[in-house]
């Protein structure tokens, strides 16, 4: 059970695209009672140098002595020299929390050790307004600090607690999906513009509807296809349409575009 109103010492190690979305998401719903950025390239966080309580630094082992929590949000190829460059600040009363794609958290116990609580979170870069879809995995350290997690978590968003077997899949579902999504909505826009919209109203009508057709199916709890023969009738516009696009290989053009992401993923876990 998360932990309600409970605020933290978070500092985040990485500030690029998903550790600048994370900090963005926490500023905005002042889930931390001090936050510490920290990076080489500050550049996309600096802005918040005014914020209260946030402070940007180059100084990783300040920031990981100033935390409770810390989340490092780098690259695979870069975290285990971060990890082994701060690894003497990280005691056991730290949450130590990982969202590099494709790092075991075997190989961050490797590197600071068993004893420490260690959480591997995937989140997506929706996190940035509070809409993230995040999944959070523990070691057997850790399992008392879950609901720690879900607790920052869930003020971004939603969270899910999973197998880390499963957290390679679902790095591919809701991080890369972020993407995936994004280019349904384009190609939506772009059939927009050819009958006829202009290119702002064609945006509007495909970003609003992904976005009804999201909660409808959130709030009902009903299957899409349920939904979907809602909108379909005998010999209409719509089962024309959805017809065309199967035959084109929608359906499979997209579980074969999940599952190439998925051996991807495994691919830089072996590296």
């Amino acid at each position: 059970m998360a932990i309600k109103g409970l605020k933290m010492k978070i500092a985040i190690i990485g500030t690029g695209n998903l550790g600048s979305s994370i900090a963005k998401g926490l500023i905005k719903n002042k889930t931390f009672t001090s936050l510490y950025l920290s990076d080489k390239n500050t550049t996309a966080v600096n802005s918040f140098n005014s914020v209260e309580n946030v402070t940007i630094t180059n100084d990783n082992m300040l920031a990981v002595e100033q935390s409770d929590m810390v989340i490092f949000a780098l690259q695979p190829k870069h975290i285990n020299a971060v990890l082994e460059s701060v690894a003497s600040k990280i005691t056991a009363n730290h949450v130590v929390i990982s969202v590099a794609a494709g790092v075991d958290i075997a190989r961050i116990e490797g590197i600071i050790g068993k004893d420490k609580n260690i959480i591997r979170v995937m989140p997506n870069t929706a996190i940035s307004i509070g809409k993230s879809m995040t999944c959070i995995a523990a070691n057997e350290k850790a399992q008392d600090k879950v609901a720690l997690a879900q607790n920052i978590f869930n003020q971004l968003g939603t969270t899910m607690v999973i197998p880390e077997d499963l957290v390679q899949a679902a790095t591919v579902i809701c991080a890369s999906g972020i993407a995936f999504w994004m280019r349904l909505v384009r190609a939506t826009t772009q059939g927009a513009i050819q009958l006829g919209f202009e290119a702002e109203q064609a945006h509007e009508l495909a970003t609003q509807t992904c976005f009804g057709a999201a909660s409808l199916l959130l709030e009902s709890g009903r299957h899409p296809e349920q939904e979907i023969d809602r909108v379909t009738t005998p010999s209409g516009c719509t089962i024309e349409g959805l017809n065309a696009m199967e035959h084109q290989g929608l359906s499979s053009a997209l579980i074969q575009g999940i599952v190439a992401s998925f051996e991807k993923i495994n691919q830089i876990k072996k590296n």
